[in-house]
């Protein structure tokens, strides 16, 4: 019996901004369910990978989801697959309120009530928070509560592929601890996700395994649990 595909399997993938290659011919797999960690210093090219896989930066090479070639596919055929990104910056509309982000995550629901209230009650029930604050404005926010509905708004497009960069970076480190925390719930749950993070250790905690890009290309694959220290990423992160 054939094993089934990997949920994502990227070829020789890469990007470039003009004449500068971001991101080197990169090769990776994330399988069902599974939680992968990309890290890597700044500039390493994390950023680039998640939006070429998503074509929000055009890119060269095969992508392979659920073993379907959706290397030529835009960014909404992609999202309406189930791959999703909470980008960096979390693009949340400032002057709506929590519940408009959330329903407008869900538009692919094709405006079933029943199916948009699910998805509501589940993202309340992972972050009270934001039922908390259902009508408030979302630039009246903390940055720990603007995070969460970042993911929150993501997750009521119903993803089979979450993917997040940098979903820590300028939270305190409880809020921070939370929210990862957090995405090992939805991954416990059976939701692959590819996470990239400057934090290892938050990281560390959740992936099973883990890519460290270095200028632009991936130094090296391994375990999560072969990292021990920073020490060992150093050595990775200077390749």
């Amino acid at each position: 019996m054939a094993s089934a595909p990997p949920l994502l399997e990227l070829r020789d993938l890469s990007a470039s901004y003009g004449h500068v290659q971001a991101l080197k011919p990169t090769s990776l797999t994330v399988a069902e369910g599974e939680l992968v960690t990309i890290l890597g210093p700044n500039g390493a090219g994390k950023s680039t990978l998640l939006r070429a896989v998503t074509r929000l930066t055009p890119g060269t090479g095969q992508i392979l989801f659920q073993g379907r070639d959706v290397s030529r596919l835009a960014t909404h055929r992609l999202s309406e697959l189930g791959i999703i990104m909470v980008q960096e910056g979390r693009g949340l509309f400032s002057q709506m309120t929590v519940r408009e982000n959330l329903i407008l995550g869900g538009y692919n629901a094709g405006g079933d009530r029943v199916l948009l209230e699910a998805r509501l009650q589940q993202v309340f029930d992972l972050f009270p928070r934001l039922k908390e604050r259902v009508d408030q404005l979302s630039s009246s926010m903390s940055g720990g509560e603007q995070q969460m509905l970042a993911i929150g708004r993501a997750l009521m497009a119903g993803p089979k592929l979450l993917m997040l960069d940098e979903p820590s970076l300028g939270l305190a480190p409880r809020v921070a601890a939370e929210i990862i925390a957090t995405l090992g719930e939805l991954n416990c749950s059976g939701l692959g996700i590819l996470l990239v993070e400057q934090k290892a250790p938050l990281a560390l905690r959740l992936a099973k395994r883990v890519y460290v890009l270095s200028l632009g290309r991936v130094a090296v694959e391994l375990p999560a649990n072969e990292i021990g220290s920073h020490h060992d990423l150093a050595r990775y992160y200077l390749h």
